[in-house]
């Protein structure tokens, strides 16, 4: 019986060597051939003849040795998202079907705001590492980070955020919901007494600069007052309680958040005069991952966690 010709791509792919692919993802992923060589415990010599090999196949540089490192050409940052999502999908298939916390050997990053990482972060490492001691957790502050990027790619497992799922292709949940307050040293003259509008507006305010949270409501109503808030330095969360008990800087955050605060440092915590947003921390993460044993455990663990808060 005569075989059916095989396709010229599927011909090439028969001699293409698929570790090469390995090596593109690392170089892609750590900008630096000697990180990448670490990652796949290969030589620098033999991580730097497989990314010749891998440049001669696909006949172009792929990466520039730039000061910031190995810059991608337009043709690699072309490829970096479907190679990524296929060694992914490969990874996943490979996998056992069934997820054995204790035994489990593998690693998840979380990318988390403010709120997570002051409230539920400590609750989320613990538990894992007593659950599942050989998995390895990498929790990355939300920042500025790209979030639907992160987890397009996979470069991010979870991020426990403030806005809902960033599009159809995500999944989300809400794991806790809370209300602003307005937070001061211990003794500030707005601490006596119902907080007024007017003196809310007058007082200098901290902005917390790290926050992914939306407190425009605040200024919308003070707006409608006629009056307008002072923000008179902006400053990362880690800065604010140094900052607000040493100074007559108000901040508006959320209640949790500033309990949290509180406990660090002698604050207190008055009302807003106005209605305040419901303020939400939401999980989210890729729809492929839905099913997949392995993350759903670490969900589970989040939302249990969450429960706790």
């Amino acid at each position: 019986m005569d075989l059916a010709p095989v396709p010229q791509a599927m011909m090439n792919l028969n001699t293409f060597d698929l570790n090469l692919l390995l090596v593109f993802e690392a170089v892609q992923r750590r900008r630096s051939v000697t990180k990448a060589a670490d990652d796949l415990g290969l030589s620098q010599p033999a991580m730097s003849h497989a990314l010749k090999r891998l440049r001669l196949r696909l006949k172009d540089q792929l990466f520039i040795r730039t000061p910031e490192g190995m810059t991608p050409t337009p043709r690699a940052e072309q490829l970096a998202e479907p190679i990524h999502r296929s060694l992914m999908e490969l990874q996943r298939t490979l996998e056992a079907e069934d997820f054995v916390p204790e035994t489990a050997d593998r690693g998840f990053k979380i990318a988390v705001n403010n709120s997570a990482a002051i409230v539920l972060v400590d609750t989320i490492a613990c538990d894992i590492a007593l659950r599942a001691p050989n998995m390895r957790l990498a929790i990355v502050p939300r920042g500025n980070l790209d979030v639907a990027a992160a987890l397009d790619l996979g470069s991010l497992d979870v991020a426990l955020v403030s806005q809902p799922s960033p599009g159809a292709r995500f999944s989300a949940k809400v794991l806790a919901e809370d209300h602003c307050v307005v937070a001061m040293r211990r003794g500030h003259p707005l601490a006596r007494g119902k907080l007024e509008p007017g003196a809310l507006a007058a007082a200098p305010h901290l902005r917390i600069s790290s926050s992914d949270h939306d407190f425009s409501f605040v200024d919308e109503e003070l707006q409608a007052r006629g009056l307008k808030r002072t923000i008179a330095l902006d400053a990362p969360f880690l800065s604010a309680g140094a900052i607000l008990t040493q100074s007559d800087m108000v901040v508006i955050m959320g209640r949790r958040v500033a309990e949290a605060l509180g406990r660090a440092h002698p604050i207190e915590i008055a009302p807003l005069p106005c209605p305040s947003t419901i303020q939400r921390s939401v999980m989210v993460w890729h729809s492929r991952f839905d099913d997949h044993p392995a993350h759903k455990w670490l969900r589970t663990r989040i939302v249990a966690a969450a429960a706790k808060w």
